[in-house]
């Protein structure tokens, strides 16, 4: 293999690592954002599931009277 070729293998190699890192960056802030997007729906479910509860507590309660 001469000088040459050797040369742009590692101009390959290296644009590929370029690359992957920027894909890799995106991958984890789309991971963090995902994070953050599901334990904000987590936190609104409960809070739906808990309201829901209230009001059949609150019905049992009236029907009870």
């Amino acid at each position: 293999m001469d000088i040459k070729k050797l040369e742009d293998r590692v101009d390959e190699l290296i644009n590929t690592v370029e690359r992957l890192r920027s894909e890799n960056k995106t991958l984890r802030d789309s991971q963090t954002h995902l994070a953050t997007e599901r334990d904000r729906l987590m936190a609104k479910s409960e809070q739906a599931r808990s309201r829901v509860e209230n009001m059949i507590e609150r019905l049992k309660a009236m029907d009870h009277e």
